[in-house]
Parts: C-alpha cells; structure tokens; sequence
C-alpha cells in the first residue's frame, strides 16, 4: 500500500477540491485515503505498478472513494439515498474483472 506522503496528500486535496486544510483534516484524509485502499483490496484490486494506465484507474477508484467518504463526513438528512455514480462503478468492476491472476491461482 501506497504510503502516505505529501504528494499524494495534495493529490488529494486537489481531487476533492480542498484549497486549505483545517485542524485535522489531514488525518482524514490520510483514513479516507486507507480505508479507500482497504475497500479495493477486500473486493479483491490490488495496487498496481506506478507509472500503468492500471494505477491511474486505481487511482481514479481511490479518489472517489476518498471524496465520497470527505463529502458524506456529515449526518445524512432527508430521505433519499446517495445516486451512485455509474463511471466509478464501470470502472471499479473493470478494474476487479481484469486484476491479474497470480501463481498461486494458477
């Protein structure tokens, strides 16, 4: 698992559209961020090489998740479910139907 780091700190930021962090942010960041990477690795998406297209969709995955779980920090008011965004579900599948297949499974 990707460490955590500046870099992929204002990844982050970047992504979720945070122009300052306030007193603890970054550690939440830093929880959405593992638990993001948690999630992938229990549907089976491990992490993959730097520098692939597979580590950019990765990233794109982790991304999401870590803006969904930053914007839904919050109590949930009102009746209505969140929509699920459809390009992250395409791509997390894609990325699960395509992760490859190790000696040990062979």
């Amino acid at each position: 698992m990707g460490a955590w780091s500046e870099a992929l700190r204002n990844r982050l930021m970047a992504y979720c559209r945070i122009d300052v962090l306030e007193e603890g942010d970054e550690a939440l960041l830093e929880g959405l961020y593992l638990s993001a990477v948690s999630y992938l690795d229990q549907a089976g998406i491990a992490e993959p090489e730097e520098g692939t297209p597979r580590r950019a969709q990765y990233d794109l995955c982790v991304n999401h998740l870590v803006l969904d779980g930053y914007d839904r920090r919050g109590a949930a008011v009102g009746g209505s479910a969140p929509a699920d965004n459809p390009v992250f579900r395409r791509m997390l599948v894609q990325l699960g139907a395509s992760e490859p297949v190790s000696d040990s499974d062979t």
